[in-house]
């Protein structure tokens, strides 16, 4: 194993950018507190506001999305009167919401609450709510920003997470776009290829053997 992530190369920061940068997912570092880039730079997980939107999940590793379709996740904070624009790690809350592929049954709904992992930047411990409170995951994210649309049609944001292995699930890997209709094709290679680049050989066999792509059928329904 290693401590550094192979990727392209371009600052962890988020800032608008056509390259791809990512790291490890922490059970792959010798020292999960101090995960880099191949930059040698300390990964810097976005701002707040920044993950605080809906996101269209496009690609996916995980089988629980292959007859469904249109998935999406909403991160809000849990408690908005102690919201900030800070940096500062917070309580999200978490609606994952889902339709199946013949487009028939409405909406599917998930919800949660996440707290920051104390010991990994950019990592939540997940719990369900209601009758999902028994489930409980970790993810992290792997890699963020935004970049140019091709033709100059404005910027699309992305991200790539990692999910760590459950009772009743594998490891997974999903790729998040800011847009409805998903990640332009350049920044889905260009992502994926990053991923395979990773020196973590049992990631990269779930990248080339699972990823797929996440069916989109718009417009969203409405739950």
């Amino acid at each position: 194993m290693t401590d550094n992530a192979t990727a392209a190369t371009a600052a962890p920061t988020g800032v608008s950018s056509n390259a791809i940068s990512l790291r490890l997912p922490s059970k792959y570092l010798r020292d999960p507190t101090k995960p880099s880039t191949t930059l040698n730079k300390p990964f810097v997980p976005p701002p707040n506001e920044w993950l605080w939107t809906t996101w269209s999940v496009t690609h996916s590793t995980l089988s629980m999305w292959r007859s469904a379709q249109n998935v999406r996740i909403t991160y809000t904070p849990h408690n908005r009167s102690s919201a900030s624009d800070s940096n500062s790690p917070t309580v999200n809350d978490n609606i994952v919401e889902y339709e199946k592929k013949n487009g028939k049954g409405g909406v599917k709904t998930v919800l949660g609450t996440e707290k920051p992992d104390p010991m990994v930047p950019g990592a939540w411990n997940w719990r369900g709510k209601g009758w999902l409170k028994i489930a409980s995951s970790h993810w992290q994210i792997l890699g963020w920003g935004e970049r140019p649309l091709p033709g100059g049609e404005g910027v699309e944001r992305w991200v790539v997470t990692w999910f760590a292995p459950t009772l009743f699930t594998d490891e997974g890997i999903d790729l998040y776009s800011d847009r409805k209709e998903g990640l332009s094709k350049e920044t889905a290679d260009d992502i994926i290829n990053a991923l395979k680049r990773l020196h973590a050989p049992n990631m990269v066999w779930h990248v080339e053997k699972k990823m797929q792509e996440v069916a989109i059928s718009l417009p969203w329904q409405e739950s």
